[in-house]
């Protein structure tokens, strides 16, 4: 049968039977010779996953051994002590960029109180910078509180010569301060000019006087205070109080590296809605139910803030809410900013007897009234006697280092 296929293979002219077998037997040993290629080389993913599992086995069993050999628990002191570093870290940078703000703002005032611009004298002239000093301290006064001013230079505040010689060599300021009548240049005005020529000791304010006018008082007063003087502190108290400066020095000097200070007798009032009564509060409404207390804030008889706060009320001065009491308005002023509040009790002694006994027991108060009348009762009559029994004696102001 092969024989007769192939015959008639030949007979139609095809392929030859000869070149069909050797095909096929080259294709049989193509194939036996790529199969055994297949089987003799290994497949390099195969490989190289095996000898990564060999080698992850060896890490994790010398990583184990290594935890059994250290087997020493992270110390929680290390990370305590990373993060109080931090914490130092960023409250250095806070300080330091409020500082900067600070400053920023203090030069806004200062331009905005010069009114007539920088004073020059020609080419390469500088604005006339602003005084350094200590403290200014500024008494309140009235139009008809002359005898009040009178008993004050006449025991506490230096007069003439020894008030600019304070000035010049301790850098302590000391100004009666008052506004204007509300008719500008009458009677009451040519007094306080006869006066102020008379004692160089006044500080005017743009600013019409009347008793419910406290706190624009205040404000304006601090404004123009920080405007007129680069002072560490500013003060603040009523021309009924005794004051002993020397006192008041050495208390101030030693905040005087904080940023944000606010000294004085702190307390926290109950909020007066009754009208009629004295220290009434229109707005009592604001501090929640009737019968609720003031937040805590220092009595006006006499406190002190530092430079930073005392710029924060000149820049913002336009913004800030006026209560019907001064000393609460201050207080408001100042919530929610970050500052100290120093509940400093020498400011606010008794008269005499109070007064006196701590003089004795080497406790010298910084100031004294009688908490009754918010000053010191009949304080043109008794001043004197307050002066004499509880001051701080002639020279203390000048023997202050600070």
């Amino acid at each position: 049968m092969g024989l007769m296929i192939v015959t008639r293979h030949q007979k139609g002219g095809g392929v030859s039977t000869r070149w069909v077998s050797l095909f096929c037997i080259s294709s049989f040993c193509f194939g036996v010779f790529v199969v055994n290629r297949l089987w003799v080389v290994p497949d390099p993913v195969n490989v190289n996953e095996q000898a990564s599992g060999e080698k992850s086995q060896e890490i994790n069993v010398d990583q184990l051994n290594d935890c059994n050999k250290k087997e020493t628990p992270f110390q929680d002191g290390d990370i305590l002590t990373q993060v109080s570093q931090t914490h130092d870290v960023i409250m250095t940078l806070d300080k330091t960029i409020s500082n900067l703000e600070m400053q920023l703002a203090a030069a806004r005032a200062a331009q905005a109180g010069n009114r007539h611009g920088p004073i020059t004298a020609g080419p390469g002239t500088e604005q006339i910078v602003r005084q350094k000093v200590f403290f200014v301290m500024g008494i309140i006064t009235a139009f008809s509180s002359r005898k009040r001013r009178d008993s004050i230079r006449a025991t506490w505040m230096p007069q003439g010569e020894n008030l600019r010689k304070l000035e010049k060599d301790k850098g302590i300021i000391m100004r009666f301060v008052i506004g204007h009548s509300a008719t500008t240049g009458g009677v009451l005005d040519h007094a306080i000019d006869a006066e102020d020529e008379e004692h160089q000791d006044f500080l005017r304010l743009d600013h019409i006087e009347g008793y419910h006018e406290l706190s624009s008082k205040t404000q304006i007063y601090f404004s123009t205070a920080v405007e007129k003087w680069d002072a560490d502190f500013y003060i603040k108290v009523d021309d009924d109080v005794h004051v002993n400066p020397g006192i008041v020095a050495s208390l101030l000097a030693r905040h005087k590296s904080k940023p944000r200070v606010y000294l004085g007798c702190m307390k926290s009032g109950p909020v007066l809605a009754q009208k009629g009564v004295k220290y009434h509060e229109p707005e009592y409404w604001k501090f929640g139910q009737e019968g609720n207390k003031y937040f805590r804030h220092a009595t006006g008889q006499l406190y002190a803030i530092s430079k930073d706060l005392a710029t924060y009320i000149s820049v913002n001065r336009h913004i800030l809410h006026r209560y019907a009491n001064e000393d609460v308005s201050l207080g408001s002023w100042f919530i929610g900013l970050d500052l100290e509040h120093i509940d400093e009790r020498s400011f606010c002694c008794g008269s005499p007897p109070d007064c006196e006994w701590k003089a004795q027991a080497g406790n010298t108060c910084a100031a004294s009234f009688d908490w009754s009348c918010s000053g010191i009762c009949k304080s043109v009559e008794r001043m004197e006697e307050v002066h004499q029994r509880c001051g701080e004696g002639e020279g203390a102001i000048w023997n202050v280092i600070f």
